[in-house]
């Protein structure tokens, strides 16, 4: 906590200075969602270069003075909740004055500039997200208050917790993690008791694209047990684009990859070769839109999809097909074939890449 106070002093410092310079106070924040400040690394996945352009936010320009003062007032709030030892989420911080942020979107960035410019992690600073995600299988573990969580008795999902690194005592016997794309697809799942009739294994789902915690909760349970990570995502390019969340990180966060990222993530499905293989009626699958064709043809050209020649080969299928599946696909083939035929039988006889 001294080094975040310390790196806080440091930004006013400088504001101050240039103040009794008579000069107008700039914060400057690296550039963090320009791709060409993001390099890949295989270990770890997307992350920004060392020396990476940055962006000014002046005191004395129109489009940017606003911007300037909310990144002091949410500093300055930053400040007293690493002071006192309180957290707050960023909605907490959007409530505590709607009408001065103006929407939940601005905070978030800025939090997210502030990271980036003081080059420490979110959670240092005392910022939670509001967690989406949902934990459930084989695990338990004691929350920082002493809280004791079992995830395997509960037949309903646990919300993953809102401070991941207070976490201790994580114990489980699963045999691999599963990452589900969709709430849908984890509650059917999870009423088709998955997790306890294969062999034991920890199911999550970020419901959607992953918030911040459910990412720390994935990494975390990787560092704690060092099983196999498998996804099972819709077979379109907003499927693949989550995944690679998960695997690699995003551009917006590339500063903090080495907490976020797990490169040995594996894709089980759904795969647009599977659509092939088991015959799943043409009828039953979805056409793609402009936007399909543009997302698919930018994830194409990313760094980490070269050294995935399994990937760029699904991707093409893909691509040529102009067709994309949800998961639920399968229930044309039979109301509980995911959970009865498809994950097992890929599970048995190594069927992702």
């Amino acid at each position: 906590s001294s080094e975040v106070l310390e790196a806080i002093e440091n930004v006013i410092q400088g504001v101050l200075q240039s103040l009794a310079q008579k000069k107008a106070p700039v914060l400057t924040v690296a550039n963090a969602r320009d791709w060409r400040n993001i390099e890949f690394k295989d270990s770890v996945g997307l992350q920004m270069i060392p020396r990476c352009t940055a962006k000014q936010i002046r005191s004395d320009c129109p489009q940017s003075a606003k911007r300037f003062a909310l990144m002091l007032k949410i500093l300055s709030m930053i400040y007293k909740m690493v002071q006192s030892n309180t957290y707050a989420t960023k909605r907490d911080i959007y409530y505590s004055d709607t009408l001065l942020f103006g929407s939940q979107s601005v905070v978030d960035q800025i939090i997210n500039d502030i990271s980036c410019m003081l080059k420490i992690p979110r959670r240092s600073l005392h910022v939670l997200s509001t967690t989406k995600g949902f934990v459930a299988g084989n695990l338990s573990y004691t929350e920082e208050d002493g809280t004791k969580v079992n995830c395997t008795c509960s037949a309903t999902a646990v919300t993953v917790p809102s401070n991941v690194q207070g976490i201790k005592n994580l114990t489980s016997h699963a045999k691999f993690i599963l990452i589900v794309e969709k709430d849908a697809t984890f509650q059917r799942l999870l009423d088709d008791d998955f997790f306890n009739k294969v062999s034991p294994c920890i199911m999550i789902t970020g419901r959607g694209i992953p918030d911040l915690n459910t990412r720390l909760l994935v990494r975390k349970l990787w560092d704690s047990f060092q099983i196999p990570i498998f996804t099972l995502m819709d077979a379109d390019p907003h499927g693949v684009e989550i995944m690679c969340v998960y695997k690699y990180g995003s551009v917006s966060m590339s500063f903090e990859a080495h907490h976020l990222t797990v490169p040995s993530i594996k894709w089980l499905g759904l795969l647009p070769s599977d659509l092939e293989r088991l015959n799943i009626c043409k009828d039953a699958l979805i056409p793609f839109t402009k936007q399909d064709e543009n997302k698919l043809a930018s994830i194409q050209k990313r760094p980490y999809i070269a050294c995935q020649p399994l990937w760029k080969k699904e991707l093409e299928i893909m691509a040529a097909s102009k067709l994309k599946a949800e998961i639920q696909v399968l229930t044309s083939l039979s109301s509980d074939y995911l959970s009865r035929v498809y994950l097992p039988n890929k599970l048995q006889f190594g069927g992702w890449l």
